[in-house]
């Protein structure tokens, strides 16, 4: 393959959580880049954006287990997430964070891909005594076993981005770390320090087509430094 200035659209993307902050980014950075022919959006609800290589297609994470309406995938870019308030329970929580992930993966493996790229979260260890860190933890142990040739996981700090944008609830906790932060910048070691969602998506899809085996695992301060 040759590279993105002026090559072919060749590869086909499979992306989960494109409404929200990171997958928003994620898709739009997929859209524009030359590498991709098609890039296929599943969700629980269809997609209003439209584009000639986007394909939405709705889906319940709960009984996943295959995508009829794709032949081919190269490399998926999962970016799912809710936090406990909104799920409502722990086992909510995990439905989405663990296996409504590890299930995507499943089949986007089954439908020929070989990279994945994951947002996770900072913390996360499958030995964490913090639910929320041991779920994410737990994830990517999983994610790990099913045998891709490369697979990415970012571990944004706190995210920077306009969720009002996007409908999604209010997070006063991460206002108040946010205007911390702020202040205190110099400080916080760049792992710590806010992420921009953007930085997120463009790290996460570099890191995906930079890798050539293994897994990698980009925390903020990396991210932080991508353009």
């Amino acid at each position: 393959m040759r590279d993105q200035v002026g090559a072919p659209a060749a590869r086909v993307a499979l992306v989960a959580g494109a409404t929200g902050l990171v997958g928003r980014a994620v898709l739009a950075a997929l859209l524009t880049d030359k590498r991709y022919a098609a890039v296929h959006c599943v969700g629980r609800r269809p997609l209003t954006l439209e584009h000639p290589k986007l394909f939405s297609h709705v889906v319940d994470f709960a009984t996943l287990s295959a995508l009829p309406g794709i032949k081919h995938v190269d490399d998926v870019f999962v970016a799912l997430g809710t936090t406990l308030k909104v799920a409502g329970s722990q086992a909510a929580f995990r439905a989405l964070d663990f296996e409504a992930v590890v299930a995507l993966a499943r089949v986007g493996k089954s439908l020929g891909a070989t990279k994945l790229g994951v947002v996770s979260a900072m913390g996360a260890s499958p030995a964490s005594n913090v639910f929320y860190n041991r779920v994410k933890g737990e994830m990517e142990q999983a994610l790990a076993r099913l045998g891709y040739q490369v697979l990415i996981l970012a571990r944004p700090s706190l995210l920077v981005g306009n969720r009002d944008a996007l409908g999604q609830a209010a997070r006063p906790a991460e206002k108040l770390g946010l205007l911390a932060m702020t202040l205190f910048k110099p400080l916080i070691p760049a792992n710590y320090r806010p992420v921009a969602a953007a930085q997120v998506a463009n790290a996460l899809l570099s890191a995906v087509h930079s890798t050539e085996r293994g897994t990698r695992v980009l925390l903020s301060g990396e991210m932080q430094a991508i353009i």
